[in-house]
């Protein structure tokens, strides 16, 4: 009667955690770097890409079985319940009105509900690093000149939530640093920063990022309207989602990730949400890991996505692209060999004339699954490794191949190898 009694709480306990961002799938974990296994056994149709296809030796492979307990991490493992939950409790908040020229110190655990309209007003977090701090944009405009509107200097978390009403965040001028503090970002943290909420939050920065990050970002709600001259979303360690509504244009990229201390981290999961993201430089950019189990995205850069190892498991995903749709580059330490693996979902790529490649890997592309079709003038698939297909449908202007194919160029089944770069 115990056994059962404790079957039944667990089976609750993972129910209620699920709920929000309810689609499962695995991925790297978010504090390690990427498993060369692939996600979610749910795929019946996915492959295992081992240490010899990465090219690893013994030490590489060492280091990623080292983390393979880490690689079937889902929605329920990534999120807390409090991460999911888009309305704050806010029976004990306190409230709280942004003025001119002021600074509103937060330094203790709690929910905060703020609102009013403001120029160079900053929403400063100092709080115990065990702090939880919510912070709840209740139609909040503030506009500054060189200084974040909102700063997380410590805590162990720091929720921003939006209610039903607009919200705006903009910095006009170059940032200024804080002592030895160089500020970037109209949101700036140097702690783990949650973004949820059934509002709309809008952020401009003139000059540099939108949002920066110095650990982990997540967004599990909410609608964001971001214009920045640099990042839009930028992360130390990893940059979690698994919904809301993105309106995102950056003059660097749309979503980045990197951290030059730990060649390990640097990692994007997606499992839901609305993507339209127009960059000058890429839509999506990670050092080491960008997956994608879910979401509608509609990306236009320079290149569409750029990482070491690409995961694509599901997901409908369009790509216009200036150089490569999908780039797969050695940016990372946690992989030897840079890889494409896709699974599945819909994946549509258009590429500008000239010399430009679809998919494109410095090491190897596998395509396991799902639908591709691909629009190109120059090259559809530029692979320096091993190129494996194990199933799926590939189009490539207009017609539908049967394999990885030879450099085709732009007729649908003409042309070779292109000289010197052993592509496809």
């Amino acid at each position: 009667m115990l056994k059962k009694t404790y079957a039944i709480i667990i089976s609750l306990a993972l129910a209620v955690a699920m709920a929000g961002c309810s689609q499962s799938s695995s991925s790297t974990d978010a504090n390690s770097a990427a498993s060369s296994t692939t996600a979610s056994s749910a795929q019946t149709s996915k492959a295992t890409i081992t240490n010899a296809d990465l090219g690893t030796d013994e030490s590489a492979s060492s280091q990623e079985s080292s983390s393979s307990d880490n690689s079937s991490k889902t929605d329920s493992d990534r999120f807390t319940e409090r991460d999911l939950q888009q309305t704050a409790d806010t029976s004990g908040a306190k409230q709280l009105t942004v003025s001119d020229n002021s600074t509103i110190d937060i330094t203790e655990a709690g929910v905060y509900v703020i609102s009013g309209t403001a120029s160079n007003c900053t929403i400063k977090v100092n709080a115990a690093s065990e702090d939880k701090v919510q912070l709840v944009l209740d139609g909040v405009n503030i506009t500054n000149d060189d200084f974040p509107a909102i700063y997380v200097l410590s805590a162990d978390k720091c929720f921003v939530t939006t209610t039903e009403k607009e919200n705006s965040l903009s910095v006009t001028g170059e940032f200024r640093s804080d002592g030895d503090t160089n500020t970037d970002a109209v949101i700036f943290s140097k702690d783990d920063l949650v973004f949820n909420g059934k509002g709309t939050l809008k952020i401009v920065s003139k000059y540099d990022n939108g949002i920066s990050g110095k650990d982990d970002i997540k967004f599990t709600g909410g609608t964001y309207e971001i214009s920045s001259a640099n990042d839009s979303v930028e992360s130390n360690d990893t940059i979690s989602i698994c919904d809301g509504t993105f309106n995102i244009t950056s003059g660097k990229d749309g979503l980045h990730c990197e951290n030059d201390d730990d060649g390990t981290l640097g990692i994007i999961y997606i499992s839901g949400g609305t993507f339209n993201i127009n960059a000058s430089s890429d839509a999506i950019q990670a050092n080491t890991n960008v997956q994608l189990d879910g979401g509608t995205l509609k990306l236009k850069g320079g290149e569409g996505i750029e990482s070491t190892y690409v995961l694509i498991n599901d997901g409908k995903v369009n790509i216009q692209a200036t150089d490569d749709g999908i780039n797969a580059a050695s940016k990372s330490s946690a992989y030897n060999t840079p890889s494409i693996e896709i699974n599945g979902g819909e994946i549509t790529i258009s590429m500008d004339q000239g010399d430009t490649d679809a998919i494109d890997s410095n090491g190897n592309i596998t395509i396991n699954g799902g639908k591709i079709d691909i629009t190109a003038g120059m090259s559809s698939f530029d692979c320096d490794g091993k190129a494996t297909y194990n199933g799926g449908t590939i189009i490539i202007n207009g017609t539908q191949v049967d394999s990885i194919p030879q450099s085709m160029m732009g007729g649908g089944g003409n042309g070779g190898m292109r000289g010197g770069r052993g592509g496809f």
